[in-house]
């Protein structure tokens, strides 16, 4: 199979979809691959890097749209990239259609087979190729936070962890999922005083077998939100409906009563946030001011870390990229219940229930499409 790797445009993303380890165990395997020039040399990658592990270099992206018929990416594609879609391409990266209009219209108008990493399962029901990615945007939801509440950065001037004689900040986090089990154990590590609310009783049972009395687990009800939200200094907002938008916990009239110079970092941007007055930012311009409250919404959290969560993602999607390249588009989404899960869009219509919903338009099972590619 041709397998392409475009360079990511989108604003500070130095990720890249494979690396060049991944590409030699595909060249390894008889797949051609098509790189484009420098996508990987702002993490360490160079195109010498990539020649030496078998891949084609590309001189820019139109190259490797139109050598390729997998495109292996990190982040949604532009609008620029959407336009070099077609019905013979299989786009696999992350793309949280849910938020999106303009984009899921786009990629249904192209005709290409898109697989979400988001949506993708396994057999516990869990989400492997998200995974990694909410594991760095939690551990790093408490970095900026910290920093976040310093006041050079518009914040209250706390310190997570206090001094002696000093109490510390305390740290709200809203979902008990991967991204906020792992900003709990960075906020523990830092000293502060966390409290998680999540509605799964499993879930606030396994963060207390894990944590004990080092954290506080609360059910998530409206009232409690309200209550944990505003005695906060770092709101940490980590809720997720696999596909869905994320549903808004985390209201304006609670964000005017918070504390003046606390912080929400909210992690769930990629699906439209849970707070409502969350709107995504960038690495380059990441917070802004609303009632005195400091809002962190950088959409592509991971990406400040692009090197770790390169590695990182590579470690869970180059398995699924075998299997697609190995046996053929189609035939790895009939063997594959976890992998067809991940199938978001195909020939023109949608085929994921929440995609489906979000925008109000027609959802048709995967399995129904697949006799069409």
């Amino acid at each position: 199979m041709r397998i392409g790797v475009p360079k990511e445009i989108k604003n500070h993303e130095c990720r890249v979809g494979l690396t060049p380890q991944s590409v030699a165990e595909l060249h390894a395997l008889g797949h051609e691959l098509w790189v484009e020039s420098q996508a990987g040399t702002a993490i360490g990658f160079s195109d010498a890097d990539y020649m030496k592990a078998g891949a084609h270099i590309a001189l820019d992206a139109p190259k490797v749209f139109a050598e390729a018929e997998l495109i292996v990416k990190v982040k949604e594609p532009l609008a620029s990239e959407r336009a070099r879609l077609g019905t013979q391409h299989t786009l696999f990266t992350y793309l949280h259609l849910a938020p999106d209009r303009l984009q899921t219209d786009e990629l249904l108008a192209s005709g290409a087979t898109c697989i979400a990493y988001e949506t993708v399962t396994d057999a516990q029901g869990r989400l492997p190729l998200l995974a990694p990615m909410s594991e760095v945007a939690g551990r790093m939801s408490i970095q900026v936070g910290a920093s976040c509440l310093e006041k050079a950065h518009g914040g209250r001037g706390v310190l997570l962890g206090g001094v002696p004689g000093v109490a510390p900040g305390k740290v709200v986090i809203l979902g008990g999922g991967v991204v906020g089990s792992q900003a709990a154990m960075m906020a523990i590590g830092l000293g502060a005083d966390v409290t998680i609310l999540d509605k799964n009783m499993d879930t606030l049972r396994r963060l207390d077998a894990q944590y004990g009395n080092r954290i506080t687990t609360l059910y998530s009800t409206g009232a409690a939100v309200r209550e944990q939200v505003l005695a906060a200094d770092l709101v940490i907002g980590s809720v997720l409906i696999p596909g869905a938008t994320a549903p808004r916990l985390v209201t304006a009239a609670m964000v005017r009563q918070m504390k003046a110079g606390a912080v929400l970092v909210d992690v769930a941007i990629d699906q439209g946030g849970c707070a409502e007055t969350s709107r995504p930012t960038t690495h380059t311009h990441p917070t802004y001011v609303v009632d005195e409250v400091v809002h962190y919404c950088v959409a592509n959290m991971p990406g400040g870390v692009a090197r770790t969560s390169t590695l990182a993602l590579n470690n869970a999607t180059l398995p699924f990229v075998v299997a697609l390249a190995e046996k053929g588009i189609r035939r790895a989404l009939e063997e594959d219940v976890h992998l067809r899960h991940g199938l978001n869009v195909a020939a023109g219509v949608i085929t994921n229930t929440g995609v489906a919903a979000a925008h109000q338009l027609p959802y048709v099972p995967a399995e129904e499409v697949l006799a069409r590619l």
